[in-house]
C-alpha cells in the first residue's frame, strides 16, 4: 500500500519537472535562436523481494520477483534541430543554414568577458562601427571565434551598405572588410545554456569548423512547436491527476483499515 503512495507520488514529481520545461518552451516561442529543452525519465532499479525467514532452502531466503519502485527523474537535453527562417531584410541580420553558432565576446556585469555562442544573428552596428549583439556585445570574427579569442572583432564602416556571402564574409564597395565567424563544436554535451540563448562551451569541449552557410536578411526562430508543446501539457495535466486520484484512493484504503476494519 506504501508502495503505491511512493510510486504516485514520484509519477507527479516527474511531471511536475517535465511541466516546468515545458512552459519555459513556451515562455522563449518567440525568442530568436532558442533551442527547445526535453526531459527524460527512468524507472528505479527493480529490488528483489524475498520471503522472511526462509528455512525451506538452508540460509537461501527466496525470491518472490522483482518489484520497481516508481519513476527516477531523468535528466534534460536540448534538442538542436534548426529553426525556421524570419525574412527581415535587415542588412545586419543573419541566420545560419545548417549546423553551427556565431561567436560572441560576453562581457558581464563585474566586466569579466569570455565567449559565447549563439544562433540569434539579430545584429547590429553599433556608433564606433563595431558588429555587435542588441545587448551590445561584440560578434567575433574568424579567428575569434576558432580560437576563443574576446577581442578579435569585426569593425564596418556604418554608412556603406553591407553584403555578405553565404562563407560570412563581409564586402563593402566590392572589397571584403571582415568575415563573420560560425564554430561548431564535435560534441554538444560540452555546451551548457547561459541565458535564454547564449551557450558556454564547458572543459572538454572542442571547436571544430562550421559547415554552416550564412544567409544574410533573415533571423532564425525558436525550434518551439507551440501546437506540439500544448498537446503535451495537457497530456502531462492529465497524468498528474491520475497520480493525485491514485494517492486519494490509497488514502481512502488506508483510512477504511485503520478506523473500521481495525476496530474488528
Amino acid at each position: 500500500m506504501v508502495k503505491g503512495l511512493y510510486t504516485a507520488y514520484t509519477g507527479m514529481v516527474n511531471e511536475q519537472r517535465r511541466l516546468d520545461i515545458l512552459s519555459n518552451n513556451l515562455a522563449n516561442a518567440d525568442t530568436n535562436g532558442y533551442k527547445k529543452e526535453g526531459a527524460t525519465s527512468k524507472t528505479f532499479a527493480d529490488e528483489l523481494a524475498i520471503r522472511i525467514r526462509d528455512s525451506s532452502v538452508r540460509r537461501m531466503p527466496q525470491g518472490l520477483g522483482e518489484m520497481s519502485m516508481g519513476v527516477h527523474i531523468g535528466e534534460t537535453y536540448t534538442d538542436y534541430d534548426q529553426g525556421s527562417f524570419k525574412v527581415t531584410d535587415n542588412q545586419t541580420d543573419f541566420g545560419l543554414a545548417g549546423n553551427g553558432f556565431f561567436a560572441i565576446s560576453y562581457t558581464d556585469k563585474a566586466g569579466n568577458t569570455s565567449v559565447k555562442y549563439t544562433r540569434d544573428g539579430a545584429f547590429i552596428i553599433n556608433t564606433e562601427g563595431y558588429l555587435v549583439t542588441k545587448d551590445g556585445d561584440y560578434v567575433l570574427d574568424r579567428n575569434g571565434a576558432m580560437n576563443g579569442d574576446p577581442n578579435s572583432r569585426i569593425r564596418v564602416n556604418g554608412n556603406l551598405k553591407i553584403v555578405v556571402d553565404e562563407t560570412g564574409g563581409i564586402y563593402q564597395d566590392g572589397q571584403l572588410v571582415g568575415t563573420i565567424g560560425t564554430v561548431d563544436f564535435e560534441d554538444y554535451n560540452y555546451l551548457a545554456k547561459f541565458g535564454e540563448n547564449l551557450y558556454d562551451m564547458v572543459e572538454g569541449g572542442v571547436r571544430i569548423a562550421s559547415d554552416a552557410k550564412v544567409e544574410q536578411g533573415v533571423i532564425e526562430a525558436s525550434n518551439v512547436n507551440v501546437v506540439s508543446e500544448m498537446v503535451n501539457m495537457i497530456t502531462i495535466s492529465r497524468a498528474y491527476q491520475a497520480g493525485q486520484k491514485v494517492i486519494n484512493a490509497i488514502d481512502e484504503t488506508l483510512d477504511k483499515a485503520v478506523n473500521q476494519v481495525g476496530k474488528v
